[in-house]
């Protein structure tokens, strides 16, 4: 089991998967489980072992961050919208960066 959970949440789930794959680059060497989810199945991550560390939307469904951060914020899991550019130009890295001060 990894160490860190971060979830990647867009409206299908496939178009961060590109960027899953450039988060897992970056973070070689870290005990991290990266994953893509659709925000029609979140509830699923809310409690158990699937439960993330962090959750980061994808720019496109930014609009569910209040409806999303409510839902994790009795579990204490830190919600955000992943940069608009960060995104659009798959900076793993920078995205990887983004989720780890959210983690801390």
């Amino acid at each position: 089991m990894a160490e860190r959970k971060i979830m990647l949440a867009c409206a299908v789930g496939r178009s961060v998967s590109r960027l899953v794959q450039r988060m897992q680059a970056a973070a070689d060497g870290k005990d991290y489980e990266i994953f893509a989810q659709s925000t029609d199945d979140i509830d699923l991550h809310l409690v158990g072992d699937g439960q993330p560390d962090v959750v980061l939307l994808g720019p496109n469904v930014s609009y569910l961050k209040q409806e999303v951060s409510a839902k994790f914020a009795r579990y204490n899991v830190p919600v955000d919208v992943i940069d608009i550019q960060d995104y659009g130009m798959m900076h793993g890295h920078k995205v990887l960066a983004q989720a780890e001060v959210l983690m801390h």
